[in-house]
C-alpha cells in the first residue's frame, strides 16, 4: 500500500479521507500539478511550483507552495521511488471544506492538501520509433485553459474519443485552429520552422513545452509562436506532443493520414535526444 499526504500527514493511501464538504469534490474547486522525476530527483521543479504558486493565485487559495519539497522527498523515500527511473509527485489544492455554496466560504477555512508518488513508464525504443496515432476533436473546454484546475471532464471526454477511435493521443480543435492534446501540448514542423501555439488563455502554459522551446533555439532550429490552423496540420512535415510524462512524443498520423513521411522526423529526433541530455544532466546534478 502506498503512502500519500494529506493535510500535514502521511497516511497508508486507504487510510487517506476527504470530506464529502470538501470543495475539489462539491465543485472541481482546486489546482493540481504533477512534477516529473527521473532517478528520485525533481526534474524542474522550480518551474513546476512556479505554476502551482500562479493557479493558487488565480484562483485567491491561500496556500503556501515552499514546503512541498520536502513533502516530495518524503514521498519519493517512504514509496521506495528514490531509484526510480521514472517517477511523478502529484500534487493537488481545494479551497477546503465548507457547506455547499457556490461563493468562497464566508469564514476562512484551510485547504485541503493531498499529494502522492507513484512509477511511470515510457514507452520503449521500439514502440517510440514507431511513432503515434491521433484524432482531431472538438475543443469543450472552459475559456482559462491555463490555470491548471482539477476540473477535467472536457480533457477526458475528449481522451476518451482517442481510446474509442484506437489512437494514442487527440488534438483539440477551436475556431479551426489546432491547439494541443488532452494532457498535453501540440508541436507542428511547418517549412522547417517548429510552430507552437502561442501562450494565451486556450492552451495550457506546458513546463516541457517551455523547455522544448529553448532547446530549439540552442539548436538552431527556428521557432514560431502562432495558432496552427487545423488546415495546416496534412501540410506538416512533423509533428510531436509534449507534457510531463508525454515527454517527447511523435505524432506519425492524424485523423487516418500519414504527417509527412508517416515518421518520426528529424527535429523530433534533435529534440528528443536534447531533451534527454537535460534529464540527464538533472539526474546527476540532483536535488
Amino acid at each position: 500500500m502506498s503512502t500519500v499526504y494529506l493535510d500535514g500527514a502521511y497516511v497508508p493511501k486507504d487510510d487517506a479521507k476527504v470530506s464529502v464538504d470538501d470543495r475539489g469534490f462539491l465543485f472541481g474547486d482546486g489546482v493540481y500539478e504533477v512534477t516529473p522525476c527521473y532517478g528520485g530527483v525533481p526534474f524542474l521543479l522550480d518551474r513546476h511550483l512556479d505554476r502551482l504558486r500562479s493557479g493558487l493565485g488565480w484562483m485567491r487559495i491561500d496556500f503556501d507552495v515552499a514546503g512541498l519539497e520536502d513533502v516530495f522527498r518524503t514521498l519519493l523515500a517512504e514509496n521506495d521511488l528514490t531509484g526510480a527511473e521514472t517517477s511523478l509527485v502529484y500534487t493537488q489544492v481545494t479551497r477546503g471544506v465548507a457547506p455547499r455554496a457556490h461563493p468562497f466560504p464566508s469564514e476562512p477555512v484551510e485547504p485541503t492538501v493531498y499529494a502522492f508518488a507513484k512509477a511511470w513508464t515510457r514507452p520503449g525504443p521500439g514502440r517510440w520509433e514507431q511513432g503515434f496515432r491521433a484524432i482531431t476533436v472538438p475543443d469543450l473546454r472552459w475559456a482559462r485553459v491555463n490555470v491548471k484546475t482539477i476540473a477535467l471532464l472536457p480533457n477526458v471526454l475528449a481522451y476518451q474519443a482517442g481510446v474509442e477511435a484506437g489512437v494514442d493521443d487527440v488534438i483539440q480543435v477551436r475556431d479551426g485552429i489546432a491547439l494541443e492534446g488532452a494532457h498535453n501540448n501540440l508541436f507542428a514542423v511547418l517549412d522547417g520552422t517548429l510552430v507552437t501555439h502561442p501562450l494565451t488563455n486556450v492552451v495550457l502554459p506546458g513546463v516541457t513545452r517551455g523547455l522544448v522551446l529553448e532547446l530549439a533555439r540552442r539548436n538552431g532550429i527556428p521557432v514560431e509562436e502562432r495558432p496552427i490552423a487545423v488546415e495546416e496540420l496534412p501540410t506538416a512535415d512533423e509533428l510531436f506532443f509534449t507534457g510531463t510524462t508525454s515527454e517527447i512524443k511523435p505524432t506519425v498520423e492524424v485523423d487516418g493520414r500519414p504527417v509527412g513521411a508517416g515518421r518520426i522526423g528529424p527535429v523530433t529526433k534533435v529534440l528528443h535526444e536534447a531533451f534527454h541530455r537535460e534529464v540527464d544532466r538533472a539526474k546527476r546534478a540532483g536535488w
